[in-house]
C-alpha cells in the first residue's frame, strides 16, 4: 500500500518514531518500597534512548487508591505519593526532553475512582450538582439492577448506594463509577485536565477505552455473553452495542483531538478493541480523530502464522482511511506477554514484524529481553480481573535489568509488588547487552537499521505471493530504496522465489544477528525461525 504524501510536508515525530510503554510500577524502584516510581524510571531513561525508542508511554501515575493499579484515579492533576511528586514528573519530562525523548501519560476519562471528590459529590445527595456527572439509575425493582450490562472484571456492572438508594454503573471495579460522557461539564472538566498535562510540557495521551465512552441513553440490554475462549480477554465474550462505538464517542475522539491542536507537536492514542473496519473510524472523516487509533490486530489473533499475519496485515493496509498512519503492538499490560503467546523460538520474529510494518511501533517494557509471564502464587495475585477468571499481574512483573538482588529493580532488601521471574539471572540487560545474540541485541540492530533506511519509516508496503506457507514476506518501498523483510515462521527450513522483490540484495539484519552478505533473492534461504531484513540492489 502507498504512503500518504509525505513530500509536501515533514513526518511527524510520532509517525517515525518508536513508543516504548512503561508500566511504571515495575520498572525501576528508587526508594526501596517496592514499587517503581518517576526518579526510578529517570534513573533508565539512558537506556530507553540507546535502544532506539523515541518516546516513553507512562501507565497511570495519578493519586488513587490502586482498586485496579492507578486506572481508579483519585485526582486527574497530581502524582501519587507511590510514585513521587509533580515535581518529580516535571524533572522527567524534562530529563527526557533532553535525551530526545517524548513523554505520553495515560488519559483515563471513562471512569474515576469512587475517591474522586466529583464521586463523593455525587452520591452526596441526589440533588447534587455533581450527580449527573456519573451514571445513576433506580433499578428494575426488587434490588435487580437496570440492564444485563456486565462489568469486564466479572458480574453486574451495577452497584447499589444505600446511601442515594440508586444504582451506579461501574463498567470495571466497583470502585471505578462510570462518568457520565453525555454531560458537557464532564466533558469540559476532562479537556480542562488534558490542557493541565500539555501545559507542562506532556507531548501526548494514550487514552484509556476511548471506545466505551458513551452509553446508551435508555439503558438497551446487551445481548447474553457467549462461551469464554481459552486466553482471550474478558470483554471478548460481550456483545455491547449498548455502550461500544456509539457515534457521539467518535465525535468525542475530535473533541479530544481539537483540544490536543491547541498545542503543537502533540499525539492521541486510542485504546480500542474494535473490528479493523470499525477502529479506521477513530481517525475520524477528515483524520481529524485520534492519529493512532491502537490496532491490537497482532495482540488479539488467535494465531500468528505467516498466512494469518499476511491475511491481517493486508486487511489492516487495505481499512485505512486515505492519509491515515498506520501503527502495531505486539503487547501491553493487559495481556500475555508475546514470549509466553508464541513461543521464545518465534519471539526474533515477532521483534522483527513489529519493527518493519508500516506505521509506528510500540514496544512494551521487558519485551526487548524476551521477557515471559511470571506464574504468581494465589496468594500473591493482586488483579481485581482475576475476579473473571484471568490475572494480568504475570505480564506486569519486575523489569529485569541485572542478576542483582530484586534483578535490579529494587535495592536490596526491598520486597516488590509483585515476585521476579526465576530466570532473571540469565535474562536481564546487563547479561544480555554482553551477548551480541541476543534478543535485546537484535532490538537494538533492528532500530539502528530502522532509523537508517527511510523506506522503513517513511515507505509503502506491499506483501509478496510466497509458495512457502510458513512464509510471510513484504517489500518496503520510498523514493529510489527499496526493502525486503521475509519471515520463515515455519519449524523446517525454506528455500522462496522473492525474485518480484528484485535480483539480489544485502542482509542488513538477520534474527540470529550472525547473518550477513548479498543474497540472491531468486532463491533465497531461510533457516527455521528465520527472518531477514534486506536491502535490495
Amino acid at each position: 500500500m502507498g504512503d500518504p504524501d509525505l513530500t509536501t510536508r515533514p513526518p511527524a515525530w510520532w509517525q517515525t518514531g518508536v513508543l516504548y510503554q512503561i508500566y511504571p510500577r515495575s520498572f525501576a524502584d528508587s526508594d526501596g518500597d517496592g514499587i517503581g516510581d518517576l526518579r526510578g524510571i529517570a534513573s533508565r531513561l539512558d537506556y530507553v534512548a540507546d535502544l532506539g525508542a523515541d518516546a516513553i508511554w507512562l501507565s497511570p501515575i495519578y493519586p488513587s487508591p490502586m482498586a485496579d493499579f492507578g486506572y481508579d484515579i483519585a485526582d486527574y492533576t497530581d502524582v501519587d505519593p507511590l510514585f513521587g511528586t509533580l515535581s518529580d514528573l516535571d524533572a522527567l519530562v524534562a530529563a527526557a526532553h533532553g535525551r530526545g525523548l517524548r513523554v505520553i501519560l495515560d488519559l483515563v476519562p471513562n471512569h474515576s475512582s469512587d475517591e474522586h471528590p466529583w464521586f463523593a459529590e455525587a452520591r452526596a445527595s441526589r440533588d447534587s450538582p455533581r450527580r449527573s456527572w456519573y451514571l445513576w439509575h433506580d433499578g428494575r425493582g426488587d434490588g435487580r439492577p437496570p440492564n444485563n450490562w456486565q462489568s469486564v472484571f466479572g458480574g453486574p456492572a451495577w452497584e447499589w448506594d444505600e446511601a442515594s438508594g440508586q444504582f451506579y454503573l461501574h463498567l470495571f471495579d466497583r470502585k471505578q463509577p462510570d462518568l457520565n460522557w453525555r454531560n458537557p461539564e464532564v466533558r469540559a472538566a476532562m479537556y480542562d485536565v488534558m490542557r493541565f498535562w500539555l501545559d507542562r510540557g506532556i507531548d501526548g495521551f494514550r487514552i484509556d477505552v476511548l471506545w466505551l465512552l458513551v452509553k446508551d441513553a435508555a439503558f438497551t440490554d446487551n445481548p447474553p455473553p457467549r462461551p469464554r475462549v481459552e486466553g482471550e480477554l474478558e470483554m471478548g465474550r460481550y456483545e455491547m452495542p449498548a455502550f461500544e462505538d456509539l457515534p457521539e464517542t467518535r465525535a468525542i475522539a475530535r473533541e479530544m483531538r481539537a483540544v490536543a491542536d491547541e498545542y503543537d507537536g502533540r499525539v492521541l492514542i486510542g485504546e480500542i478493541y474494535l473490528p479493523l473496519e470499525r477502529l479506521v473510524a477513530y481517525y475520524g472523516e477528515r483524520l481529524d480523530g485520534v492519529q493512532l487509533p491502537f490496532n491490537f490486530g497482532l495482540v488479539t489473533a488467535p494465531r500468528l502464522d505467516a498466512r494469518s499475519i499476511g491475511m491481517l496485515v493486508d486487511a489492516y493496509e487495505a481499512a485505512l482511511p486515505e492519509g491515515a498512519w498506520p501503527n502495531w503492538v505486539l503487547g501491553n499490560h493487559d495481556v500475555p506477554r508475546i514470549a509466553t503467546r508464541i513461543g521464545p523460538e518465534r519471539v526474533a520474529l515477532a521483534a522483527m514484524l513489529l519493527l518493519t510494518l508500516r506505521g509506528t511501533p510500540t514496544v512494551y517494557y521487558g519485551d526487548e529481553l524476551g521477557m515471559t509471564d511470571v506464574p504468581i502464587p494465589p496468594e500473591l495475585v493482586v488483579d481485581p480481573q482475576a475476579a473473571s477468571g484471568r490475572t494480568r499481574d504475570g505480564a506486569r512483573t519486575p523489569m529485569q535489568w541485572d542478576g542483582g538482588p530484586n534483578a535490579g529493580f529494587a535495592p536490596e532488601g526491598a520486597a516488590p509488588w509483585l515476585p521476579v521471574a526465576a530466570d532473571f539471572s540469565e535474562r536481564n540487560v546487563a547479561v544480555q547487552s554482553a551477548d551480541p545474540r541476543s534478543p535485546l541485541e537484535l532490538f537494538r540492530a533492528l532500530l539502528r537499521v530502522r532509523r537508517a533506511q527511510p523506506a522503513l519509516v517513511l515507505g509503502s508496503y506491499r506483501s509478496l505471493d510466497v509458495a512457502a506457507e510458513e512464509l510471510f514476506a513484504f517489500v518496503r518501498e520510498h523514493e529510489d530504496e527499496r526493502v525486503l523483510v521475509a519471515l520463515n515462521f515455519g519449524d523446517q527450513a525454506v528455500t522462496a522465489d522473492l525474485g518480484a522483490a528484485g535480483s539480489a540484495g544485502r542482509i542488513l539484519c538477520a534474527t540470529g544477528l550472525d547473518r550477513e552478505g548479498d543474497v540472491q533473492l531468486g532463491r533465497l534461504e531461510l533457516a527455521p525461525h528465520e527472518g531477514l531484513v534486506v536491502r535490495v540492489a
